[in-house]
């Protein structure tokens, strides 16, 4: 059964560091016809439902635990049964939102998800946040980055737990040598290739 890749987007608040912006985030499920898995639960998880369409959810993973990529967490698992990962570096951001509630699993740099018969490959790459992570799927010669890689260049920082540095290192050692051609869905806006950023993820 083919590999499918939908996206959903919602909007809300991301709040950091005192202050609130307003943001759209990408929702991306990934599997096939009858499971997925959703990467970055966001604002609202009724849209995100809609997306799923009824296929079981073999887990939302969490590529980073700032607010805006988790706070439809719960509610989304709560209507799914299905479990949260997230890795552990970025707990002290998860339990700002969830201070009553811990994640199911935790990620790890190398760990592999499968959903659907298509392996999912966790690549930690801190910076933005330090437990933040990349989905590599292989066989589709696609990377979700989150908000580590964006379509222009590398992700935010300059704020609490984030670093520039580590972010280049991050996006150089770990995405960087995958294959020119490989699609990178971001966290926010339009999805870009690897090769197409070599040029802007200098420190």
């Amino acid at each position: 059964m083919a590999t499918s890749i939908d996206r959903v987007i919602t909007a809300g608040i991301f709040s950091l560091d005192g202050e609130d912006f307003e943001v759209e985030n990408n929702i991306w499920l990934v599997g096939n016809d009858e499971e997925v898995l959703v990467i970055d639960a966001a604002h609202d998880h009724r849209p995100i439902l809609d997306g799923i369409g009824g296929r079981k959810v073999a887990g939302i993973v969490c590529t980073h635990a700032h607010n805006d990529h988790i706070n439809a967490a719960a509610e989304l698992s709560e209507s799914t049964g299905a479990p949260i990962l997230l890795h552990p570096d970025d707990t002290m951001l998860w339990e700002v939102v969830y201070p009553d509630r811990r994640v199911d699993e935790t990620l790890s740099d190398g760990k592999v998800l499968t959903v659907g018969g298509t392996e999912v490959t966790i690549l930690h790459t801190p910076g933005h946040s330090p437990g933040g992570v990349s989905l590599h799927v292989p066989s589709e010669r696609t990377v979700f980055s989150g908000d580590t890689l964006f379509n222009g260049g590398p992700g935010a920082t300059g704020r609490s737990f984030s670093s520039r540095e580590l972010l280049v290192a991050s996006i150089t050692e770990k995405l960087l040598v995958l294959d020119d051609e490989t699609v990178v869905h971001t966290g926010h806006g339009d999805s870009t290739t690897i090769g197409a950023e070599v040029p802007n993820c200098t420190v």
